[in-house]
């Protein structure tokens, strides 16, 4: 069974620990989750996980070690656990904007490196990770998408479309939770009490995003099922878009791009 430390025990990082467990990936006393505040840890010890606050002992052992951290933070951590690092490791980054290369340059040219987007909803199983490396050989690309695979679904893609995938799903969390959340306002306005507007609004995205997922269809064939001639949905639909609803979101998409690229020198 691989050891995997994990350095970060921030939402993604705790979320990936449990997560892996949860479809018997591997078990707790495999994964080492690393904090330097270990209070925060109290739970995850209970429950059989290895925890420290000292990232060079806590890789010494580590077939996969995961940096689920910050950008912002990630140079020194890599600083602080290059020494002990050895070239049959393989390191996993969840960091945005920060490539391969900017790894290898701290680390050593030598190490293998892949880079993983996941979202929040790692929490629950159901995120949705890409994956990307520049030379790692295709055993351990395959071996990182079945841990990733585990809480969620994986797309493998080239490494310049990292930051893009930060912004659609990593950023789209938020972007389609906030959809949802118009959606419940404008129910209330409607008539509805709040928490029934929520619930409605949330049903129905999950509907529709279930539909795409089953159906195997594409999103305008399913919204022609839905709209008829002179019909209320189709007015609702052409009102939205009049005041730049998909504008809107595709050019949150793009500007969320732009700088989830910035994040590592920023």
């Amino acid at each position: 069974m691989n050891r995997i430390t994990i350095i970060g025990g921030g939402n993604i990082g705790l979320s990936l620990a449990r997560g892996l467990v949860k479809a018997a990936y591997c078990d707790a006393p495999s994964i080492t989750i690393t904090r330097r505040n270990l209070s925060s840890l109290e739970e995850e010890k209970k429950d059989g996980f290895n925890v420290s606050d000292h990232n060079p002992e806590a890789i010494s052992d580590a077939d996969y070690i995961v940096l689920a951290i910050l950008p912002q933070q990630i140079r020194k951590v890599m600083d602080e656990i290059a020494p002990t690092l050895r070239a049959d490791q393989t390191i996993i980054s969840v960091a945005s904007g920060v490539s391969c290369a900017d790894i290898k340059e701290v680390l050593g040219q030598d190490k293998v490196v892949i880079r993983a987007m996941p979202n929040t909803a790692i929490a629950i199983g159901q995120s949705m990770t890409c994956i990307s490396t520049d030379q790692a050989d295709q055993e351990k690309i395959d071996e990182v998408s079945k841990m990733f695979e585990s809480v969620g679904s994986v797309v493998v893609i080239n490494e310049d479309l990292m930051t893009s995938a930060t912004a659609l799903c990593a950023c789209g969390i938020a972007f389609f939770l906030r959809g949802i959340r118009a959606a419940s306002q404008g129910g209330v306005e409607i008539g509805f009490h709040a928490h029934d507007a929520l619930k409605m609004a949330i049903q129905t995205a999950k509907g529709a995003a279930d539909l795409l997922l089953q159906m195997g269809s594409h999103p305008e064939s399913e919204i022609d099922k839905v709209t008829s001639p002179k019909g209320c949905t189709i007015a609702g639909l052409n009102e939205m878009e009049h005041n730049g609803f998909s504008s809107a979101f595709i050019k949150g998409i793009k500007l969320s791009a732009k700088k989830a690229g910035g994040l590592y020198n920023d």
